[in-house]
C-alpha cells in the first residue's frame, strides 16, 4: 500500500530526528507519570479541534509524546536513551492502525505490486503528495424532500413554492419551483464542501411570483453537529415566517462525509460554483425518454344545470384534486353555469388516482356539492363524456365532464408490422359497416383509424436547436396525446390510435407542441384533415401550419389514415345538429375581417341588382324580341306549372353545373383561387388597439355586426359549394334528395304532403322531450365547406421518401 511505503520511506529518513524531538517534549513536561497512568489520561482527555479528520497516524504522533514521556524516562535510566517507539509492540500497532484508515478511504489503491521498479514509482507519487491521504474537509449533502401545510400567497388559493440553502449568510442552492401547490414533493439533492459543522445551514421557502418580488413564506435551521458522520440523517423542521408564526413544515436529509485532499480535488472539477446537484441527472433522465408521472389526465369542465344554493343562484367555481395536484376553475354567476375550461392533472402514484371534484360558491364558501370519480376503471385513450351527479347537492345538480386518461408512453399502440395484421381488423370493420348492417347500429358512423409515425424538420424551441415534440390528435371533442420524444426536431412516435366517428363531416386535427418545464408548451404546427378527403392506408406526409391554418410552417408529419364508414348512416346523420366542440377560439372583433366579409357581401348583393336590371330590362321592352320572348316563356310556365317543377329546376342546375365540372375535367372550387383579403392587415391590427379602448360599446355592435355578417357570407358560399360540386358526396346526398322529392310531389298530392309534415314537426316534442328544433336545410348546409373552411383543410403533397 501506498501509505505504508511513505511510513517505511520516512522511518529511515527521520527516525533520529523524531526520536530527539520526543526527547525534547518529555523533559518539558512536568511532574513524572508512569506509563499506565499517561496512557489512561489520554485516553479520557478530548481530542483537539485539530485533529479531527486526521488519520490515526497522525493522532498517533501527537500522542507520541505524552505517551513517551514515562517511558523514555524509564528506559532512559533503566536501559540507557532507547526510544519507546523502538518497540515492536508499539510500531506494529501504529502501521496497522494507518492501513486500516487508509484501507477505509482509498480502496482503489492496488495493495500488490508486480515488481520492485512499480514499488518505486508508487513511494515516489506518495513522496511527492504524501498529504493527498489526510482528512482535510466535509462533504455535506443535503436531500429536500418535501414540504407540508405552506402558507397560501396567491390569489388562486395556491402557491408556487421554491427553496433556498444558506450557509454562513451565502446563498448555496435554489430549488426548482412547484407551481400551484401547498404540499410540494422537490426531491432534489446537492453536495458541497464545508469546513465548520458548527455553523447551521438555513433554508428559506418563498413563493415565486412573475412580475413581483417573490413572497417569502418560512425559514428553520439545521444544526449540522447533531450529524452523525457517514449516516443520513433525516430532519423535520418547522417552519417560521417573519413573525413567527408557524409557516408549514419541511423535511430534508443531511450527510455529512470526511474528505481527503485527493477527494477534494475530484470532487471541485465535477461541481459547478462548488456545488453538485442531481440537475443534471434529471436533464440525462429527460433525455433518456423517462417522464416522472404514470398517467396523463385531461379534463374538460363543459357547464353545469341546476347549481344552486338556497334556490338562489350563486356564483359557482370548482376545484379539482388528483393526488397533491390542484385546480381552481373561474367563477360563473348562474343557475346553469358555463365553464368551458381545459387543463392537465397527472397521476404519479398508481394506487391514488382518485379525482375529486368540489362545486362551490364563492359568496358563502359552502360547498355546494362534490364528485369522486376512481380514474382505474376509465379506459385508456377514450375520451369520456358524462354527466355527473353532484352528491350532497340539489337533486339535479350535474356537471358535464370530459375527461381523457393516457399514460406515460403515450396513447395507442405500438407499430409492430411482424405482429400487428391490421388487415383481420379491417375486414372486420368493413364487415360491421357494411351497407347491409346499416340499422344494426344506426349512430355508429364509421372508425378511424391512425398511424402516426413521426415527423421531420420541426422548429428549434429549445437552446441547443432542439425541441422535445409531442403530437396532440383531436376529432372533435376526442382527444389523444402522444409521449414526448426529447432533444430532437425528427421525432418518431410509430402509434396507432382508434376513433369512433360520429359524424363523417368532421375533420382530424394534429397539433404539435414543444414541452417546456412546468407544463408549459409551445407551438410547433397544426394540420387539419377532413375526414371525406382521406385516401384510405395511404402513407403520405403533410406539411404543418400555423395556430390559424393559413400559413405554411416548418416541418412535415407523417401519417396513414384509414377510415371505414356507412354512407346511409353518415346520411341521415347529415340531417340532424352537428356536434359541439367545446374547446374552441372565440371569435374576436377584427377590422380588416370585417372588411373582408362587407366586401364578399356586398358583391353578392351587386349580383342580385344586376338581375334586377335585367328584369327592368326586359319589361322596359328595349329589345321587343328579348322581351317577346320572356313574355312567352313566363306565360307558359305559370300555365303548367306543378309543384314537383321546384326540385327539377334545381336538378337542371344541378344537372348543368356536373357537365361543366365534367368538361372543364377539374373540381370547380375544390380549392379556393386566392387566399382571404386583409390577412396581411388583420395580423397588423392585433398590434393596435384603436378607438376600441375608448368607446367601450362600438366592439359589442361591431362584432354584433361582424357575426351576422359572418353567417351570411359563409351560409352564400355553402350554397354556392353545394351547386359547384365542393364537396362530390354532399352534392349528390343533395341530387338523391332532391329525386326523392320530385317523385313524393309528382304522386302524392302537396296537401298531405304538408299534413304529414306538420304532423311531424307537432309531434316531435312528444315523441322525444329532449328534442330540439332544427332546421334540416341549414343543419345539411352546416356540413358544406366554406371558402374558409377550405383553404383551412387544403393540404399540399410534401414530396419526401415515405422509408425514412
Amino acid at each position: 500500500m501506498p501509505c505504508l511505503q511513505l511510513i517505511r520511506l520516512r522511518k529511515k529518513k527521520k527516525k533520529q530526528e523524531e526520536i530527539e524531538e520526543e526527547i525534547e517534549d518529555v523533559r518539558r513536561m512536568k511532574g513524572g507519570r508512569n506509563e499506565e497512568e499517561n496512557e489512561n489520561e489520554e485516553d479520557d482527555e478530548p481530542v483537539e479541534s485539530s485533529s479531527i479528520g486526521c488519520s490515526p497516524l497522525t493522532r498517533r504522533r501527537r500522542k507520541s509524546a505524552a505517551v513517551g514521556s514515562s517511558a523514555s524516562e524509564k528506559h532512559h535510566h533503566n536501559h540507557g536513551h532507547q526510544s519507546p517507539r523502538k518497540s515492536p509492540g508499539f510500531r506494529f500497532r501504529r502501521i496497522f492502525d494507518t492501513f486500516t484508515f487508509t484501507r477505509s478511504l482509498k480502496p482503489q489503491y492496488s495493495l500488490e505490486h508486480d515488481n520492485d521498479e512499480e514499488e518505486s514509482d508508487e513511494i515516489q507519487k506518495c513522496t511527492e503528495g504524501g498529504e493527498m491521504d489526510v482528512v482535510t474537509h466535509l462533504l455535506l449533502e443535503v436531500r429536500l424532500n418535501n414540504g407540508e401545510d405552506l402558507p397560501v400567497k396567491d390569489a388562486s388559493g395556491s402557491s408556487d413554492p421554491y427553496v433556498k440553502f444558506r450557509y454562513k449568510d451565502a446563498i448555496v442552492y435554489k430549488s426548482g419551483t412547484i407551481f400551484k401547490n401547498l404540499n410540494p414533493s422537490w426531491d432534489e439533492e446537492f453536495q458541497m464542501i464545508v469546513d465548520d459543522v458548527t455553523s447551521p445551514i438555513r433554508l428559506e421557502v418563498f413563493d415565486f411570483d412573475r412580475f413581483c418580488s417573490d413572497d417569502f413564506m418560512g425559514a428553520a435551521e439545521v444544526d449540522l453537529s447533531q450529524v452523525k458522520w457517514c449516516t443520513s440523517t433525516d430532519f423535520h423542521v418547522n417552519l417560521l415566517d417573519e413573525v413567527n408564526e408557524p409557516a408549514g413544515k419541511a423535511s430534508i436529509s443531511v450527510t455529512i462525509t470526511p474528505m481527503t485532499q485527493l477527494e477534494v480535488q475530484q470532487f471541485q472539477q465535477k461541481a459547478k460554483n462548488g456545488i453538485l446537484s442531481n440537475t443534471e441527472k434529471k436533464k440525462e433522465q429527460r433525455a433518456n425518454n423517462t417522464q416522472d408521472w404514470a398517467k396523463l389526465v385531461n379534463i374538460v369542465l363543459v357547464e353545469g344545470k341546476g347549481i344552486r344554493v338556497e334556490e338562489k343562484s350563486p356564483d359557482a367555481f370548482c376545484k379539482f384534486k388528483l393526488g397533491q395536484e390542484k385546480y381552481k376553475t373561474k367563477v360563473c354567476s348562474n343557475t346553469e353555469p358555463k365553464w368551458i375550461e381545459q387543463f392537465d392533472l397527472h397521476v404519479f402514484d398508481t394506487s391514488d388516482q382518485i379525482l375529486q371534484m368540489a362545486c362551490i360558491d364563492r359568496n358563502t364558501n359552502a360547498i355546494i356539492g362534490r364528485i369522486s370519480i376512481d380514474l382505474s376503471t376509465v379506459s385508456l385513450d377514450e375520451t369520456l363524456q358524462h354527466w355527473y351527479h353532484l352528491e350532497g347537492g340539489p337533486e339535479d345538480a350535474q356537471v358535464l365532464l370530459l375527461i381523457t386518461v393516457s399514460g406515460s408512453h403515450g396513447a395507442g399502440e405500438a407499430i409492430e408490422t411482424d405482429e400487428f395484421n391490421y388487415n383481420d381488423i379491417r375486414n372486420t370493420r368493413i364487415q360491421k359497416y357494411d351497407i347491409s348492417n346499416t340499422f344494426n347500429d344506426i349512430s355508429d358512423i364509421g372508425t378511424l383509424t391512425v398511424k402516426l409515425f413521426g415527423a421531420e424538420d420541426l422548429v428549434a424551441k429549445d437552446f441547443g436547436g432542439k425541441s422535445d415534440p409531442f403530437a396532440i390528435l383531436e376529432l372533435v371533442n376526442t382527444r389523444v396525446q402522444t409521449n414526448t420524444i426529447y432533444k430532437t426536431l425528427s421525432p418518431s412516435w410509430n402509434k396507432i390510435y382508434t376513433f369512433a366517428v360520429k359524424d363523417i363531416h368532421t375533420y382530424l386535427q394534429v397539433t404539435i407542441f414543444d414541452e417546456d418545464p412546468n407544463n408549459r408548451f409551445e407551438f410547433l404546427g397544426r394540420v387539419r384533415i377532413p375526414l371525406k378527403s382521406i385516401r384510405n392506408c395511404e402513407k403520405r406526409w403533410y406539411g404543418l401550419k400555423d395556430e390559424k391554418l393559413k400559413k405554411r410552417v416548418k416541418g412535415d408529419v407523417l401519417l396513414e389514415l384509414d377510415v371505414i364508414w356507412n354512407n346511409i348512416r353518415a346520411a341521415i346523420r347529415t340531417f340532424k345538429p352537428m356536434e359541439r366542440k367545446y374547446i374552441s377560439q372565440d371569435q374576436k372583433f377584427k377590422p380588416a375581417l370585417f372588411k373582408t366579409y362587407f366586401v364578399e357581401l356586398k358583391d353578392f348583393v351587386s349580383s342580385l341588382a344586376s338581375c334586377k336590371n335585367d328584369m327592368e330590362y326586359l319589361l322596359s321592352w328595349h329589345s321587343r324580341s328579348k322581351s317577346l320572348t320572356a313574355y312567352v316563356i313566363f306565360m307558359i310556365f305559370v300555365y303548367y306549372f306543378q309543384i314537383f317543377f321546384i326540385p327539377l329546376m334545381i336538378l337542371a342546375l344541378f344537372g348543368y353545373n356536373f357537365l361543366k365540372f365534367k368538361t372543364n375535367g377539374e373540381e370547380i372550387s375544390r380549392t379556393p383561387r386566392h387566399s382571404l383579403k386583409g390577412q396581411k392587415s388583420e395580423e397588423e391590427d392585433e398590434k393596435s388597439g384603436g378607438f376600441r379602448d375608448t368607446l367601450s360599446s362600438i366592439p359589442d355592435i361591431l362584432q354584433s355586426v361582424q357575426s351576422f355578417l359572418h353567417f351570411t357570407t359563409q351560409l352564400i358560399q355553402k350554397i354556392k359549394n353545394t351547386f359547384n360540386f365542393t364537396d362530390i358526396w354532399l352534392s349528390l346526398l343533395a341530387v338523391i334528395v332532391l329525386c326523392i322529392a320530385f317523385v313524393l310531389l309528382y304522386f302524392v298530392p302537396l296537401r298531405w304532403i304538408i299534413m304529414v309534415w306538420g304532423t311531424n314537426k307537432f309531434s316531435k316534442k312528444l315523441r322525444d322531450p329532449k328534442f330540439v328544433d332544427n332546421n334540416e336545410v341549414l343543419d345539411y348546409l352546416s356540413r358544406v365547406p366554406s371558402n374558409t373552411e377550405l383553404q383551412e383543410q387544403s393540404n399540399e403533397r410534401v414530396n419526401r421518401p415515405i422509408n425514412l
